[in-house]
């Protein structure tokens, strides 16, 4: 396993950052990497104890943080997070958006309240959040915008027709913040991870090894190697939300080892 990135003078020295699911997992991961960076980091997510435990890690460490308990699929209680981010850090400058779920199952047999569930999650949710965020940061000077797709946004896997389309849904919003804002200083990407080591990786592997895939063998080496490792993803974030980023727009960052290259 990599070792965490290491401390090089603060890369997000002065930012204050704002990041959705970050309770666990690639979320986690980032909001470390933000810290142990320089920058001041509010938390939404509905995972509460986790939650609270991030935001213990980050002061252990030294760094400021705060956690908002919040159901991102809610136009109220995105409101009132942001508005208890901005309380307690000042205007933001950098947005993770990166709340997300996953169902396994064939499309013939995915229920409507399923398709509905997905979406809210993964695609309404980001609609949301970027459309308060937008607004925010563009008055206050601008920022840096990541959004969590997938390598599952351009290529198409059996088993997960809903997932492949919420994630395309949110790799072109990432792409129409790029252009659509650009000009009040708001730069956006997508970030699109392969599998990753996150309990989200784990159960969508161990699923479609029980629908008949085999990713935990064969199919890993093939597609990209090895698994991904959290803070491998997180360093990239911690890239495109830097000032290193500052011409860095409307892309689409394959953290994949090669696989989305092969197709």
């Amino acid at each position: 396993m990599p070792t965490k990135q290491k401390n090089q003078g603060g890369r997000l020295k002065g930012k204050v950052a704002v990041i959705t699911g970050g309770a666990t997992g690639m979320g986690r991961a980032t909001a470390l990497a933000f810290s142990e960076q320089g920058a001041k980091v509010s938390i939404f997510d509905i995972q509460e104890e986790e939650g609270l435990k991030t935001v213990q890690m980050i002061r252990n460490a030294g760094g400021e943080a705060i956690f908002v308990k919040a159901d991102v699929t809610k136009a109220d209680q995105i409101d009132r997070a942001f508005d208890d981010a901005v309380k307690a850090f000042g205007p933001y400058n950098v947005l993770f958006n990166h709340a997300g779920t996953i169902i396994v199952k064939p499309l013939d047999e995915t229920s409507e309240e399923e398709y509905d569930f997905l979406m809210d999650v993964n695609v309404k949710s980001a609609f949301l959040v970027c459309r308060r965020a937008v607004k925010e940061m563009g008055e206050n000077g601008g920022g840096s915008i990541v959004i969590t797709s997938s390598i599952a946004a351009e290529l198409g896997y059996a088993l997960e027709s809903v997932y492949c389309m919420s994630k395309a849904a949110v790799l072109q919003l990432s792409r129409t913040i790029s252009t659509e804002y650009r000009d009040r200083g708001i730069r956006c990407n997508a970030v699109c991870p392969g599998f990753v080591e996150t309990a989200h990786g784990l159960k969508e592997i161990a699923e479609l090894d029980a629908a008949g895939q085999e990713w935990e063998d064969s199919g890993m080496a093939e597609t990209q190697g090895r698994i991904c490792y959290p803070e491998e993803v997180a360093n990239v974030v911690v890239f495109l939300a830097s000032d290193e980023a500052s011409f860095v727009n409307g892309t689409a960052t394959y953290v994949d080892n090669g696989w989305h290259a092969k197709g």
